[in-house]
């Protein structure tokens, strides 16, 4: 079979469904503005390396812009695991979607969500102003009376705490072009102007393109972009000021599912939006894409339940103590067609912050990152029952981390150092969540018998489509 065939799913008597669920299925956040939905392609088989090794059957190389702005979907590295967050036919069940590079929800979402945005806040002042001569009810626009009480100050470890101290540190993104404006968002990472993204959102600012950033204090300056990393769904961006004020970058290794988190971005366009909820899943293999790249990218999010929108692309997930965890990323939609494959249904998706760090040194320093390859192509192992149970090898390239290991094509990867691998995309994951050079302990089942094979992981050297 060729490189980029797909591999056709294999039962394996007695073999049992264990491990974690297979790979959310997202969309990458769209950019607000933009009316289009990505979904993230089905089927194919992503490799644990980059290029061509690292590519999904049917698909372009991973290089170039994978991820839509805000509102686009994008994920995790590795063999270039799917975009993130676009899907194909989507089941009933609800399907993950990755914010999308350009800025727009779903399309049908977003063109409603958009007018909402636009228009609420003055639909609610026409209406005040119509009808306070036909009600008793007190117009929402009357002046308060002053005697309410001033704001308490906020405990630490609390929701407001946390937020009052990234607020500063979070950016709206736009990026103008002659075919129209969509927006993310961005954390400040230095003090003279350096803001990382997501890829997704500055994508679209090619040629002809004007990429802006509005800070918190209200300010508007214009910025470059340092460096892209389609594969990873990063960016970093070089904003015009000396005076901002960086993030407390935090620790995603020690999150605990169940501990509270917040989400800080701009959803549809609403600078400064602040949302909170819990981490609700830790590991998460996301696929997500953007369809009109044809390409996809593979990550191991961390799950929340913090309102994430389209706009939210590239905003900050931190914890309770006030430091950035990770990069809101992706959105798991309803599915279908309408107004519901938009908006958030409490599944959101974000590159963790231990991921993300080294490729954002990367682009600061070189303007592009390295990424691990195991040098493998994978699919999903089957038990009798017909359920996902590991990651099936394929072909193994000659002189690669998974050649020299002594893994062979038909082998089984259940497990990557202690941790289960319920699936293709998982492996994918996993790889990614390392670095070049990294040695990783794979367990593996070969004709029925589990064996434990070390592995030091390749590098693409900067080149994930080659």
């Amino acid at each position: 079979m060729t490189e980029n065939q797909p591999q056709q799913p294999q039962n394996q008597p007695g073999q049992n469904a264990q491990g974690p669920q297979a790979p959310e299925r997202t969309q990458q956040l769209p950019m607000y503005g933009q009316h289009q939905q990505q979904h993230a392609p089905q089927g194919g088989q992503p490799r644990l390396d980059s290029g061509p090794q690292g590519q999904r059957p049917g698909q372009y190389p991973s290089g170039g812009s994978t991820y839509p702005q805000f509102g686009a979907p994008g994920m995790h590295q590795g063999t270039s695991p799917g975009p993130n967050w676009p899907i194909g036919p989507q089941p009933a069940t609800a399907t993950a979607v990755k914010p999308k590079r350009r800025g727009g929800l779903a399309a049908v979402a977003l063109t409603a969500l958009l007018v909402g945005a636009a228009s609420g806040v003055g639909g609610a002042a026409v209406y005040s102003a119509t009808n306070d001569h036909t009600t008793n009810t007190p117009s929402v626009t009357s002046p308060l009376n002053g005697s309410q009480a001033a704001p308490v100050s906020a405990p630490d470890g609390s929701v407001q705490s946390a937020a009052a101290k990234v607020l500063p540190s979070v950016v709206k993104i736009a990026v103008a072009t002659p075919q129209g404006e969509a927006t993310g968002s961005g954390i400040v990472i230095s003090k003279d102007g350096l803001i990382v993204t997501n890829n997704h959102v500055v994508s679209g600012a090619g040629q002809g393109a004007k990429l802006s950033v509005m800070l918190n204090d209200g300010r508007t300056v214009s910025a470059t972009i340092k460096g892209t990393d389609p594969l990873t769904d990063l960016a970093v961006i070089h904003a015009d000021a000396t005076d901002l004020t960086p993030a407390t970058l935090g620790q995603s290794g020690k999150l605990a599912v169940g501990q509270g988190v917040v989400a800080i971005g701009s959803p549809f366009g609403l600078e400064a939006t602040v949302t909170s909820g819990i981490v609700s899943a830790l590991n998460r293999p996301v696929t997500s894409g953007d369809e009109q790249q044809d390409s996809t990218t593979v990550f191991p999010a961390i799950q929340t339940d913090a309102a994430i929108n389209p706009g939210n692309s590239g905003g900050a997930l931190i914890d309770l103590a006030g430091q950035v965890v990770g990069i809101n990323s992706a959105i798991k939609t309803a599915g279908g067609s309408g107004q519901s494959e938009g908006g958030n249904i409490g599944l959101g998706f974000a590159i963790p912050i231990d991921q993300a760090k080294p490729i954002i040194d990367e682009l600061v320093a070189k303007g592009k990152a390295t990424h691990a390859r195991l040098g493998v192509t994978v699919g999903d192992a089957q038990s009798s029952d017909g359920l996902t149970s590991g990651a099936r090898l394929g072909e193994v390239t000659s002189g690669g981390a998974a050649d020299k290991a002594g893994l062979q094509s038909g082998d089984i990867v259940t497990a990557v150092d202690g941790k289960a691998i319920a699936s293709g995309d998982a492996l994918v994951a996993a790889v990614r969540s390392h670095r070049p050079g990294d040695q990783v302990t794979l367990t593996v089942t070969r004709n029925g018998k589990p064996q434990s094979v070390k592995a030091t992981l390749g590098s693409d050297n900067g080149n994930p489509t080659g």
